[in-house]
């Protein structure tokens, strides 16, 4: 049966040119009508479509027309067709972020890579880590720290030097950036159900930023984050190229 397909690109020129090749080869259905969406962009891309369609429960196969394309597959005008018929199927779970503000405005946000806290201003971060309401660090000093998925596990999560997480692996990573105390501290793998929650010590003399992915909000009090099992992002690859298959090919690069 003939698929019917949703073709989105980001801004980047050659996203475009290819949308544009392969709506004259294929057609093109609004995204509400469409059997699979293809994104055509790079990784931030994905995520940005990830989210956008959500509420549609439509599987994506990216094609890579960005820079690093982990989540995408490769490029090519022919056979798509066979393709999506052929691709592999990945289910992840985003992680859900609540966060207050020092004015006590309430920002919540999906991430499917990561949440992070970064520090906003000269000096270092001061935190204080809770796991399921119970206090685990009293202090982290530091230029900041994320939880990551497993799916987000290679992007910032690994160029923290956090652990990659194989993709079926039911945990989370809370990895810290740039630790001055205590100095030695790597992180944790913390079980998927886990609720994680940031205090910023003295918010307003060492600002803090809390980011989810992309989205980001200033001058933050508290983060809480738990995993969101509600929402389930469906990305398609090609047989053999699954996320799997990328995440233990990526720890012998």
């Amino acid at each position: 049966m003939t698929k019917r397909i949703a073709f989105l690109a980001s801004d980047a020129k050659v996203a475009q040119t290819a949308r544009d090749a392969l709506v004259a080869r294929y057609g093109n259905a609004a995204p509400r009508d469409a059997d699979v969406v293809v994104a055509l962009g790079g990784d931030g891309f994905m995520l940005h479509t990830l989210q956008g369609i959500q509420h549609l429960n439509t599987p994506v196969y990216g094609m890579n027309r960005g820079t690093i394309g982990f989540l995408m597959n490769e490029y090519a005008e022919t056979d798509l067709m066979t393709r999506l018929a052929e691709a592999e199927e990945e289910v992840i779970n985003p992680l859900t972020m609540t966060a207050m503000d020092q004015a006590g405005k309430t920002h919540k946000a999906l991430a499917i890579n990561e949440v992070s806290l970064l520090r906003a201003g000269p000096q270092a971060a001061r935190l204080r880590i809770s796991i399921d309401g119970r206090v685990r660090m009293d202090e982290l000093v530091c230029d900041g720290a994320l939880l990551s998925t497993p799916a987000g596990s290679t992007a910032y999560n690994y160029s923290a030097h956090g652990p990659i997480v194989p993709i079926g692996a039911d945990v989370l990573a809370l990895t810290p950036i740039a630790a001055f105390r205590p100095r030695r501290w790597r992180g944790a793998l913390l079980p998927k159900v886990a609720q994680v929650r940031f205090d910023v010590i003295e918010a307003d003399k060492r600002p803090v930023i809390v980011a989810a992915d992309s989205i980001s909000f200033p001058d933050i009090d508290w983060v809480e984050i738990s995993s969101e099992p509600a929402v389930q992002h469906r990305i398609l690859f090609d047989p053999g190229h699954g996320l799997e298959e990328r995440l233990i090919s990526e720890q012998f690069t």
